[in-house]
Parts: C-alpha cells; sequence; structure tokens
C-alpha cells in the first residue's frame, strides 16, 4: 500500500510540459484570461478597502499596487501597442494615466477602481468578440473534407479540379458544385435555399456543395472548383461583413482619439502654465494637474454606456431575447426596416395539410388508413406530413400494405390486397391523368400553383390529390401588424417561387417581398435598401440566411434555428416568436434614452468638477467624491432596466 502511495505522490499531474497547455482548465483560463483579471482585481480592492484599518500601509499599498498590475496589464499593453501601430492616442492609454496620476499623489484606492471598471468593460467586449471565432468553423463542419472518384478512391475536396467525376451515395453531403451525369434523387437543399421541402434532382441538374443527397446514389461531374463554390461564397459573405466597421463604430474611435488628445494637452499645460499666469506654486500647480487627470478621465462616460446596456440585456434575455452585444441593443431602436425570411421564420417550417380532394367513391378515412400504412414507411419531410395527416383522420382497423417501394424523385408504391398504390407527385402518377383529375374536382388553380401538390393513385386511376402549405405562425401575424404601426417597413426574402412569397406576404401584409432568392440575392437586396439610408435587421433561421444576417445592421435568429444563424446573428430569440422583437425594440428605444441622459450627465459633472478645480473651488477628495459620486449615479440610473416589464 505504500508503494502505491509513493507511486501516485512521485507521479506528476501532467506527463509532459504540453499537456497542461493542452488540458481543458489551462484553455479556459487562457480563453478568459481578461475577465478573470479584471474580476481578482476587484477582489483585491475590496480586500484593501475591508482590511484598510487592520493591515501595515505598506501591506495594504502593494494589495492596491497588485490591482493596478493584475487589472490594468492587459489594457495598458493594449494601449501602448495600439498607440505605437496606430500613431494615435486611445482611452485606454489614458485611463491608465489618470490611475497612476491618482496613485502619484496618494490616492490609490481611486486609481485601482478606475482601472477596475475600464478592466472589467474591455473584458466583456473581448468575450463577446470571440464568439464570433465559431461561425466560420460552424459553416466548415457542413462541407464534406473528402470526395469518392468514380474508382472509389478517396481524394481530399481541395483537391478536386473541373471535369472530375465523382459519386455521392445516400445520406452524403455535396462535396463541390457539379451536374449530374447518372441518377435521380432528392437533394435538402435548405443549407442554401432555406426551404424544408428537398428538390427532386434528375440526370443534367445542378448539385451545390453542403446539401445532403437524401437517397440514391449519383454521378456527378464537378464544374466548379472548390474555393468557389456557392458554399464557398457564403463563407466569403460572411467574413466580409463581419470585417465592415459600422460607421457608428468608426465615429467613436475618432471621438476616443480627439478626447485623449485633449486632455492629455490640457494637463500637460495645466502642469506649468497656471505657476507663471497666476503666481501659483509649483505645488499647486502639480496638485491641480493631477486632480485634472482624475476628473476629466472617462469613468463616468463609460458608467453611463455599460451598466445601461447590461441591465437591458439582462432584461430582454429573461424575456427571450438574447443581444450578443450592447452595440446592437442601442441599434435595434434605429432600425426602420426588418427583412424576414420566410421558412422556419415567418412561417413553421414544416408542411402541412391544407386541402384535400378525395373522389366520391372512396371515405376518407379509408384513403387516410391506405396513406398511413404506406407514408409511415418513409422519413421524407412530405411522406411525414401526409403520415400526420392520416393518423388525424384513419380509422382503428389496420391496413396490410406489401412491398413498399421508394421511386426516386416521385414517391412511394404499395400493394394492399393485391391491388398497386401509388403516392407522390405528378410524375408518379401521370401528368395527363393528374390534370384530368384537377380539373374533375374543380381545384383552384392558384391553390396547386401555390402549395405543393400530393396525389394517390390507386392501379389505373387517381383518385385523390392533396395540396401541402406552410403555413404562417399567429404570432408572425400580430407581430407584423405591430412594426407596421410603428411605421417600421417590413420586407420578405425568400428562396420559394414568386406565387407561393406572394400568398405569404398578403396573408402576413408585408410591404414587399423579393423571391427565388439564392444567399447572395438576400444580400444584394440588403446592401440595396442599405443604399436607400435605411437601417435594416434581418430575421432568419437557416444557414443560408448567415450572409444576409452578417450584411444587415442587425442580424437576428429564430432559436431553433441552424448553428451558423445562431452564431452569425447579433440577437437570438430564444422562444421562436416574432413578438419579442416588437418588445425588444421598444427595450431598446427606452435604454438609448436612459443612456443619453447619464451621458449629458456625466458630461456636465466632468466641466463642472474641471471649472471647479481651475477655480481652486475643489481639492481631491472633493474630486474624487464628484467624479465617483456621478459614476455610481449613472449606474443606478441604468439598472432601472432591470426591473422595466
Amino acid at each position: 500500500m505504500s508503494n502505491v502511495i509513493k507511486i501516485i505522490l512521485n507521479k506528476p499531474i501532467f506527463d509532459n510540459k504540453n499537456t497542461w497547455k493542452n488540458s481543458r482548465i489551462f484553455s479556459f483560463i487562457w480563453k478568459h484570461r481578461e475577465l478573470i483579471a479584471a474580476l481578482f482585481s476587484g477582489l483585491l480592492i475590496l480586500s484593501a478597502w475591508l482590511l484598510h484599518d487592520s493591515l501595515p500601509e505598506r501591506s495594504w499599498t502593494i494589495i492596491l499596487l497588485s490591482a493596478f498590475i493584475i487589472g490594468g496589464y492587459a489594457k495598458a499593453k493594449e494601449g501602448i501597442t495600439e498607440t505605437i501601430s496606430e500613431k494615435k492616442l486611445n482611452v485606454e492609454l489614458l485611463m491608465i494615466m489618470a490611475a497612476i496620476g491618482a496613485a502619484s499623489i496618494g490616492y490609490w484606492t481611486e486609481g485601482a477602481i478606475l482601472i477596475f471598471i475600464f478592466a472589467l468593460s474591455g473584458a466583456l467586449e473581448t468575450y463577446t468578440e470571440n464568439k464570433s471565432e465559431k461561425e466560420l468553423e460552424s459553416l466548415m463542419n457542413l462541407q464534406p473534407e473528402t470526395a469518392t472518384l468514380l474508382n472509389n478512391k478517396q481524394v481530399k475536396v481541395s483537391k478536386l479540379q473541373i471535369g472530375d467525376h465523382i459519386i455521392i451515395k445516400a445520406g452524403e453531403r455535396v462535396p463541390a458544385d457539379g451536374v449530374i451525369t447518372k441518377g435521380e434523387t432528392s437533394i435538402d437543399e435548405s443549407a442554401l435555399s432555406g426551404e424544408a421541402i428537398p428538390v427532386i434532382k434528375n440526370a443534367e441538374d445542378n448539385v451545390f456543395a453542403g446539401t445532403v443527397n437524401m437517397n440514391g446514389t449519383l454521378f456527378v461531374e464537378i464544374h466548379t472548383l472548390p474555393d468557389q463554390t456557392l458554399f464557398q461564397k457564403i463563407i466569403q459573405l460572411v467574413q466580409h461583413a463581419q470585417n465592415e466597421r459600422s460607421p457608428s463604430q468608426q465615429f467613436i474611435e475618432r471621438f476616443e482619439s480627439t478626447y485623449v488628445k485633449v486632455v492629455l494637452v490640457s494637463v500637460g499645460f495645466m502642469m506649468f502654465l497656471p505657476h507663471f499666469l497666476f503666481g501659483w506654486s509649483w505645488t499647486d500647480t502639480i496638485y491641480r494637474a493631477m486632480i485634472l487627470l482624475v476628473v476629466a478621465s472617462p469613468c463616468a462616460l463609460v458608467a453611463a454606456i455599460m451598466p445601461a446596456t447590461l441591465s437591458a440585456i439582462s432584461n430582454s434575455a429573461r424575456n427571450g431575447v438574447l443581444f450578443k452585444g450592447g452595440m446592437y441593443v442601442e441599434g435595434l431602436s434605429t432600425i426602420d426596416t426588418i427583412a424576414f425570411d420566410k421558412t422556419g421564420t415567418l412561417t413553421k417550417g414544416e408542411p402541412v395539410v391544407t386541402d384535400a380532394f378525395i373522389h366520391s367513391a372512396y371515405s376518407y378515412p379509408y384513403i387516410a388508413d391506405v396513406i398511413y400504412a404506406i407514408e409511415n414507411e418513409s422519413n421524407h419531410p412530405l411522406a411525414q406530413t401526409m403520415t400526420v395527416w392520416a393518423r388525424d383522420n384513419k380509422k382503428d382497423t389496420t391496413v396490410t400494405v406489401e412491398d413498399v417501394k421508394h421511386i426516386n424523385g416521385k414517391g412511394l408504391k404499395g400493394c394492399i390486397d393485391n391491388e398497386e398504390w401509388f403516392i407522390g407527385n405528378k410524375a408518379m402518377v401521370g401528368d395527363s391523368q393528374a390534370e384530368e383529375f384537377i380539373n374533375a374536382q374543380g381545384v383552384n388553380t392558384d391553390l396547386h400553383v401555390e402549395k405543393t401538390m400530393v396525389f394517390v393513385k390507386k392501379a389505373e386511376e387517381v383518385i385523390a390529390i392533396f395540396l401541402l402549405k406552410d403555413t404562417l405562425r399567429k404570432d408572425s401575424i400580430e407581430a407584423i401588424e405591430t412594426l407596421n404601426k410603428m411605421g417600421i417597413k417590413t420586407v420578405m426574402l425568400t428562396g420559394d417561387n414568386k406565387s407561393t412569397a406572394a400568398a405569404i406576404a398578403k396573408e402576413a401584409n408585408i410591404d414587399e417581398f423579393y423571391a427565388n432568392c439564392l444567399p447572395e440575392d438576400k444580400v444584394t437586396h440588403l446592401k440595396q435598401l442599405a443604399e436607400n439610408n435605411q437601417k435594416v435587421a434581418m430575421i432568419g433561421d437557416g444557414i443560408n440566411d448567415a450572409p444576409a444576417l452578417a450584411t444587415a445592421n442587425i442580424g437576428i435568429a429564430m432559436g431553433a434555428g441552424s448553428d451558423i444563424a445562431l452564431e452569425t446573428a447579433d440577437v437570438v430569440l430564444i422562444k421562436n416568436k416574432l413578438s419579442k422583437i416588437v418588445k425588444a425594440v421598444n427595450l431598446s428605444k427606452k435604454m438609448n434614452r436612459i443612456i443619453k441622459q447619464n451621458i449629458v450627465f456625466s458630461i456636465a459633472v466632468i466641466l463642472t468638477l474641471i471649472a471647479s478645480n481651475f477655480l481652486q473651488l475643489i481639492d481631491m477628495p472633493l474630486g474624487v467624491i464628484g467624479h465617483e459620486g456621478s459614476t455610481i449615479l449613472v449606474i443606478l440610473n441604468g439598472l432601472r432596466l432591470l426591473t422595466l416589464k
């Protein structure tokens, strides 16, 4: 037993020096190092404050100095590096100088608090920005790394050339854009078009990288290089949109540089001019310069925005809306146009049977029994929809079906009581027979253009037709009605055909729509709207919506959407309800009003303190009280948003 203990005690926790760096603990600490440093800095400040009376002066100073170094290192490094590389001053540098200035004349606690507040806000910003790194990873995971050539040899997708012939089996993703040379199947193109219903593909039809071959083996000839596929264009669009800086961000950066220059120049003059102009002693001159550096620091301005923003984010999260950053809460109130994807956003994303026309010689329950027996053998989305309808309408008796077969791109065939039954599209039952039944039943031609048709055929006779449609969410209609009343323009961008899009737009009372949209088309329409000086938000849920979500001023994803949509979006509707976006807009407007109040108040206090310092009406403690007091007040004002209903 003692030998076992010795072995355990002598065995290193990590077998080699790289194991620690690869461990989850190290990864977590490294990823959140700025936030951890800021919080630890705050803990040191709190400890110094609580133990001030019981600690020796030297120990107390060492604790606060540690808080300076730990909390301020990241921002000091960032400020100095950016100043050298961009050759312009920044707020990071000013905050560090203000803290050092306060400490230099004995106000260690005040300086440490300045460092803590600024370090914490910077850490939160860094944490939010790092979330975007997952977006492209999510996209890349959808594209296969290898492809199968005709000789069954596996090759890397990046090695494919135009003219290569590959095999794509059922259930596999298409590795590159190409044209089918042999085979027929249904392709799930939701990654590109966002449409839930698979597209029937036959010889000479195009297939696209990232889509899924649902059934049947395909032989495909590559006609586009792997780095130029439609899927790669989506990735490039997301990258480009994320790298573009918004006008407001550019303004903030210009203001930051100017503000720092003005403060530093003012402090520089304050260091010696009053001595010569007003006869101040050198002690008073330097003392007043240090007070100026403290009271002019933008601590209150930072607090004017961050607490209000975090309160708004917390409030909205409790109510089903997740903002990924404060700039999106602030920007939502300026939106005057909202573009919607159709499938899964305005609609439920699942087709339902809206109309059924059955030959008078057959009863609903009997047809439902037959459909349930046959369609229950398939996992195709349309088959599942028909199965749901049949389950709700069938008898308790069980119909026995034999020899069910999938007819690729057409439907299903089965044998019941020695008679063949067919369920599928026009091609399955025959175009002429389908049209004859449509006319005999008096089916509205507008309906079957807007909806998907499923036919039922017994032996040589078509006996039923079902119309399927992806229906609107109830809350979508209510949300759009409210947005219209608020003066916000509504637009629908969909990959569906024009007839279906027109019907949905009319039903939802949407101002305008664009049909047959590929991912780049949605981006184009959003840019056209932006050119008309409109602030545009995009709401979507699919992979195909990712470029549009990234391009819009604010991207909003449905909570049940694809991973890449959730990663790319700036806002997520957690509970999948469009009605939440209306409440989010109102919250954004309230937050912006509070921020404006805070900014005006904090600037007024700073100007008052600066003037009072110049007139020698305040000393350092009073300057710190005024400075920190204004900070506390704007924080409390911002926290009101936590209780806003």
